[in-house]
């Protein structure tokens, strides 16, 4: 009976750490935003390491793709289970600090292709937290499946595939989009709120100085504010979280007017993603006022659309010679959009047809 139980804990923690690493091997830069987050001032206030965000994010899920499958033909299993451990004891400790103090909305520990709530992160965590030990204390039981040089063939070959694969998804696209931007989907459908769908419960908060601390009140508690406290701030605080529609944060401003609605309508539209101009691949940059003659030459309306500010899309257009105009969105709106910075997206009526990196301009259909 031990054995069954060890050697199920066995495939179900390889495939689980397997399919995990894979999913964000496939998005590492979706990842490394969710590492930045963490790094960031709100949060464990660390901004030092956000710089090297994406290479951690690489390190990781090519560990967890290498460990799931030393595990599932039980290679130096001592270091395995060991590994394994350290990475479940971390995740678990950021998948709770995530969901105790509310920072974190998504772990990222599936990317895109499945969201879980800070508490299910944390959840699963545990669960996979408890199987590792099972293999911990049974650590013997846990044997090769081949002789010593198919192990290390098989270990080497995951290592070079696994970091071909990020290098590849990191100069082009991911291999599967599961974002909500993804061709064949329709914008405007995914900005709708259904009627039925639930409404955010909102609690209006009364912030005042009372002795010197700032003291919070409910509406419901306004009586019992002293005569002398100050009033300082109000806010809303959020009880319960109502349907967010998966587009959302979707703007297309300038001078103060959102042009989305109408820009939407266009049966042949290119958007220029590049969400930081100042650091967007010089590269890339240099490609796009061509093709915006090209894709204007064919009917398109192109446009550009960045979170940078005025002044910075001046200085670019006049860098490279842009002729296009600049439009702006929420940073992590056009993070979701795309991952390279600049890439290219063409719409019709508001409906994805296709998304290019800027290194694979000789594959967009115009």
């Amino acid at each position: 009976m031990k054995n069954i139980i060890t050697q199920f804990s066995r495939i179900f923690v390889g495939t689980l750490f397997i399919i995990s690493g894979l999913i964000k091997l496939n998005d590492p830069i979706g990842f490394s935003y969710k590492l930045a987050e963490y790094f960031s001032e709100p949060v464990f206030n660390m901004p030092f390491f956000i710089q090297f965000s994406l290479g951690i994010a690489l390190f990781l899920v090519i560990l967890e793709v290498v460990l799931g499958i030393m595990l599932l033909i039980g290679y130096k299993t001592k270091f395995t289970i060991w590994s394994l451990l350290l990475l479940i004891v971390l995740f678990t400790f950021l998948t709770f600090y995530s969901a105790f103090f509310n920072v974190v909305k998504d772990c990222g520990c599936f990317g895109d292709a499945l969201k879980l709530t800070p508490w299910q992160s944390f959840t699963k965590d545990i669960v996979l937290l408890f199987f590792i030990l099972i293999l911990f204390f049974n650590e013997k039981l846990v044997k090769p499946l081949f002789h010593n040089n198919v192990q290390n063939i098989i270990i080497y070959a995951s290592i070079v595939f696994s970091s071909l694969m990020g290098v590849w998804v990191l100069n082009h696209l991911p291999l599967i989009d599961f974002r909500p931007f993804k061709v064949g989907n329709n914008i405007q459908q995914g900005m709708r709120i259904p009627d039925d769908a639930e409404k955010s419960l909102v609690e209006m908060v009364f912030i005042y100085k009372v002795n010197g601390v700032d003291t919070e009140f409910t509406e419901k508690e306004l009586l019992l504010i002293p005569e002398d406290a100050v009033f300082v701030d109000r806010k809303d605080k959020v009880i319960t979280e109502g349907y967010v529609p998966p587009i959302h944060d979707f703007s297309m401003e300038k001078e103060g007017s959102d042009y989305k609605d109408q820009f939407l309508r266009e049966p042949k539209l290119m958007l220029i993603v590049a969400y930081d101009l100042l650091n967007a691949d010089k590269g890339g940059l240099a490609k796009m006022e061509k093709l915006n003659l090209e894709a204007k030459a064919k009917g398109y309306k192109v446009i550009g659309m960045t979170a940078s500010l005025p002044n910075e899309i001046a200085t670019v257009k006049k860098q490279f010679g842009m002729t296009f105009d600049f439009y702006f969105c929420d940073a992590i709106t056009l993070k979701t959009i795309e991952r390279a910075n600049p890439s290219i997206v063409l719409l019709e009526k508001g409906t994805v047809k296709q998304k290019v990196h800027h290194n694979d301009l000789k594959d967009l259909k115009l």
